[in-house]
């Protein structure tokens, strides 16, 4: 009986002894805090990731859709101690891809147990938005053939004009994922887009609304408001007095309406060209923020 009683102590111990050593390596976790500013809603089929950099490489931190904050997610500890940075991109809702998407929207360098983050990796231009400037002029290039028409009110192109037009757009260039788009702001309505590009000195990627003479249009980005109005809009549309603004896209962009990054904005004057109007930096719709480890 002793000896029973002796054994069953002796496996209790081993199999307690057992339970310690697995516990004992189980990672650890600590905290992450995100505490930004100025993000949006990216509708159902994106998410925000945030992501460290350890020893080169990204490690995932989680994703979220809300952007209410501050927001915690559990960490392995020690890769979290090594994280020399914090990027935070754009995903698809399902993604089979574990790396990072091109859309990294936010990013910051660890000093100490906090980064300050901001909008670094958008560009490939260290200067960024500092010196972002713009022109626009209103003019009908799609509905001319051998002269003037004279309704000029109806197109905002992004340059000064010329034969042929010159870009009017001092924006740094984007990186990867990104795109620039034009947009007009009509009161009470909404905005309409002038189409997306990436190149400054050739036409967007779209004419939907044009014209029927020139279809092609001038070098730069821009629109005629023509043809094609969507639904709530009145064509043909004067752009006179109305807001214009240049917004970076993300590529691919699953929204109908400007994203949150707004570097440009202006207000397209009264005078149609050869008179241009001026674009002027909108750094306040860039998010900003803090993590802390």
């Amino acid at each position: 009986m002793i000896k029973k009683m002796f054994l069953a102590v002796l496996a209790i111990g081993i199999f307690a002894s057992s339970c310690s050593s697995d516990d004992d390596n189980t990672p650890t976790t600590s905290n992450l805090t995100l505490n930004l500013a100025g993000l949006e809603a990216l509708g159902d089929d994106f998410v925000y990731e945030g992501w460290v950099i350890v020893d080169g490489s990204p490690v995932s931190t989680g994703t979220f859709s809300s952007v209410t904050f501050p927001q915690v997610f559990p960490v392995n500890t020690e890769q979290l101690n090594r994280a020399t940075r914090f990027v935070l991109s754009i995903e698809p809702a399902v993604d089979p891809d574990p790396t990072p998407a091109a859309t990294k929207i936010l990013v910051g360098d660890f000093a100490g147990n906090t980064a300050n983050v901001w909008i670094g990796t958008v560009t490939t231009d260290a200067n960024d938005f500092n010196d972002a400037w713009g022109k626009l002029f209103l003019r009908t290039p799609t509905d001319e053939t051998d002269g003037n028409n004279g309704n000029d009110e109806f197109g905002i192109w992004f340059g000064t004009p010329g034969m042929p037009p010159t870009s009017g757009l001092n924006l740094p260039t984007l990186s990867a994922g990104w795109k620039y788009e034009g947009w007009v702001v009509v009161d009470g309505v909404g905005p309409i887009t002038t189409g997306t590009f990436t190149s400054f000195t050739t036409a967007d990627d779209t004419n939907q609304f044009s014209g029927t003479e020139n279809n092609a249009g001038p070098p730069i980005p821009g629109e005629d408001f023509f043809n094609n109005a969507p639904d709530g809009f009145t064509f043909p549309l004067d752009v006179r007095g109305r807001t214009a603004v240049i917004s970076i896209e993300p590529d691919p962009d699953n929204s109908p309406t400007p994203f949150l990054l707004k570097p440009l904005i202006g207000t397209a004057g009264q005078e149609t060209a050869p008179e241009t109007h001026d674009l002027t930096l909108n750094a306040a719709s860039f998010p900003v923020g803090t993590v802390i480890r």
